[in-house]
């Protein structure tokens, strides 16, 4: 069986936790931030836990993280 090869793409996006969940940080903050409210935009700093319908997909692609 060879290496597999982790896609760099997620890996910048998506860390690990201590208990094998993956982080995200969320999106719909990088740009047009003047229309968004103060209270949306505090929202969108914090980190999110991936949701469970997309984890196998991230495992696989992320196999050593």
């Amino acid at each position: 069986m060879p290496k597999l090869k982790t896609k760099k793409a997620a890996a910048k996006r998506f860390k690990t936790t201590g208990t094998g969940k993956l982080k995200r940080m969320k999106a719909y903050k990088s740009h047009i931030l003047t229309k968004k409210t103060t209270k949306r935009k505090r929202n969108l700093r914090k980190a999110a836990m991936t949701d469970a319908t997309n984890v196998k997909t991230m495992k696989k692609i992320l196999p050593y993280i």
